[in-house]
């Protein structure tokens, strides 16, 4: 991605792992789309998580290729969650229509 270094990693529990780092934003979104949906739809784990602790910020469009993304984790039998958001982000995530039980160990030290 552009302005952002993507960490991908399987977890020993067979979770795919993705971690950005940085700030997401519009010359991102192609790539962190495509990333996402070869993920969902090809490797197929049974978990995918999306680390943001290290997400320092994140724009509108990348925004709504998360919320998309738990939809297709959905329609393909992949659990999607979103962990170590900052409290801002996790209340962007929600009010975007983010289920909550997709945002788990929000970090309340931290604003985006």
């Amino acid at each position: 991605m552009a302005g952002t270094t993507v960490d991908v990693e399987t977890s020993p529990d067979g979770s795919l792992v993705i971690h950005p780092h940085g700030v997401l934003s519009a010359d991102d979104a192609v790539d962190l789309r495509h990333t996402l949906v070869h993920a969902v739809r090809r490797v197929r784990p049974l978990r995918l998580v999306f680390d943001l602790g290290d997400v320092r910020g994140i724009d509108p469009i990348n925004l709504g290729t998360l919320v998309a993304a738990c939809h297709l984790g959905d329609d393909e039998k992949v659990a999607v969650f979103l962990d170590n958001s900052s409290t801002e982000l996790a209340g962007q995530l929600s009010a975007a229509g983010v289920a909550r039980h997709r945002i788990r160990n929000v970090r309340h030290d931290v604003t985006v």
